[in-house]
């Protein structure tokens, strides 16, 4: 007899594998909660706004990045995977920057004429016939209509 035992497929995995995963999404959680809490507290209070907006961008990208390591388990992933998670992260951040640097509200003021031009081009002549007037909103009498005529259907023949 083989004294060295082969593990079975049917053995059950380490009990503190998934536990641990468990109790440090729990622990995540509770860290968001309590951050969260602190960010509704800095805004009722009186605090210059200067240092109001980088407290609050802190901690909102604190509680960013945990979500991002713990919940989308990057923590846990190929640093491969993390890489191409923060290239498309980089990518979106300077397409948002791009678009607000040219969308801004200089840049999106309505271009003007310059001062001696007209402000729109003259009217084009048209060759068309002009269009007859809108009825007017008072009734006027209705012009004598023939009857209609009637001409036999190819679905009712006599036969």
């Amino acid at each position: 007899m083989n004294a060295v035992s082969q593990p079975t497929l049917d053995a059950p995995s380490p009990p503190g594998h998934e536990t641990s995963r468990f109790v440090v999404f729990v622990r995540l959680a509770l860290v968001l909660a309590v951050i969260t809490g602190f960010e509704i507290i800095l805004v009722n209070l009186p605090l210059a706004t200067w240092f109001l907006f980088g407290a609050l961008v802190t901690l909102s990208i604190a509680k960013f990045l945990g979500v991002i390591f713990v919940f989308m388990h990057l923590r846990w992933d190929r640093i491969f995977c993390t890489l191409l998670f923060f290239i498309g992260l980089v990518l979106a951040l300077g397409t948002v920057a791009a678009l607000l640097a040219l969308f801004q509200s200089d840049a999106s003021v309505p271009l003007t004429a310059p001062a001696g031009t007209p402000a729109a081009p003259p009217p084009v002549p048209s060759s068309a016939p002009p269009l007859p007037a809108a009825p007017s909103a008072t009734p006027t009498a209705a012009p004598p209509s023939a009857p209609p005529a009637t001409t036999p259907s190819p679905l009712s023949s006599n036969r």
